[in-house]
């Protein structure tokens, strides 16, 4: 398109743009904002209070003790949390299409998925990321990680948010083929890592480990990179997590791009 000539500079001005625009409306409404916040934290407290009172019962699941459990609960809440704050729009993608919205994104002069991505922003989990940052805090501590790994803990964390948003992309994008309103395959994509992924993957089979890495790699975005903080994985495996963003980052691109070639608007 003839916006994405413009170059990366002018869709991040764009992104910045739009989403302070998001947050200028929120702030007219403060109240709306602290009743999605503290409704955000609901389910993250949940999964605390199961993990505290699973390990008063238990030393370890599959080898990983309750510090350790926390790094990979924490880790996936901050990540999923923080992906949920910088590009909840994508998840308007099939409603867009339905009603015929996307129209009038392909007129302005800015990257289309740019401008849907930072269409508004999932306040509803501010206290999520709160709480999982607590989690990790709490973990990091418990399971020795000093402040050394900190820099290595914000590298994996922004290559686990660049994954998630690159999977919900390609979930959403789906919707150009599928004509649905809701986003089905993205609904499915986030049950699927919130019922497997905050446990250790090595409870599951073979073949599943390999689907959750490196055919659907929703292990960078939490376990691949707690196994890495906690020493379980060699420190070659620091160039993995960087190459799974930039590959599903790709593809969502292309996906994104292949499903407005095929488009049609509202109606047809």
């Amino acid at each position: 398109m003839a916006a994405d000539v413009l170059g990366p500079r002018h869709a991040f001005g764009v992104y910045k743009r739009s989403i302070g625009a998001y947050i200028r409306s929120m702030a007219e409404y403060p109240a709306d904002f602290w009743i999605m916040a503290v409704s955000g934290t609901l389910w993250q407290i949940v999964l605390f209070g199961f993990l505290s009172i699973l390990f008063a019962n238990v030393n370890a699941i599959a080898g990983w003790g309750y510090h350790e459990m926390l790094v990979l609960a924490g880790f996936l809440a901050t990540s999923w949390s923080a992906t949920a704050l910088f590009w909840d729009g994508i998840w308007d993608t099939g409603k867009m299409i339905v009603e015929g919205d996307m129209d009038y994104r392909l007129t302005r002069p800015a990257p289309v998925l740019v401008q849907v991505g930072s269409k508004h922003v999932g306040m509803q989990v501010f206290g999520e990321a709160t709480l999982g940052l607590v989690m990790l805090g709490i973990g990091w501590a418990g399971a020795g990680l000093g402040l050394a790994a900190i820099p290595v803990g914000v590298f994996l964390l922004v290559c686990a948010i660049v994954v998630q948003a690159a999977l919900l992309t390609i979930a959403n994008a789906a919707n150009f083929w599928v004509k649905g309103r809701n986003p089905v395959i993205a609904f499915m994509l986030t049950e699927l890592q919130n019922e497997a992924m905050r446990f250790p993957l090595t409870i599951f089979p073979a073949a599943v480990r390999l689907v959750l890495t490196f055919g659907l790699p929703l292990a960078f975005a939490s376990f691949v990179p707690a196994q890495i903080l906690t020493g379980r994985l060699d420190a070659w495996w620091l160039l993995a997590p960087p190459l799974a963003a930039a590959a599903t980052a790709a593809i969502a691109v292309w996906v994104f791009r292949m499903g407005l070639r095929a488009y049609d608007s509202a109606g047809h």
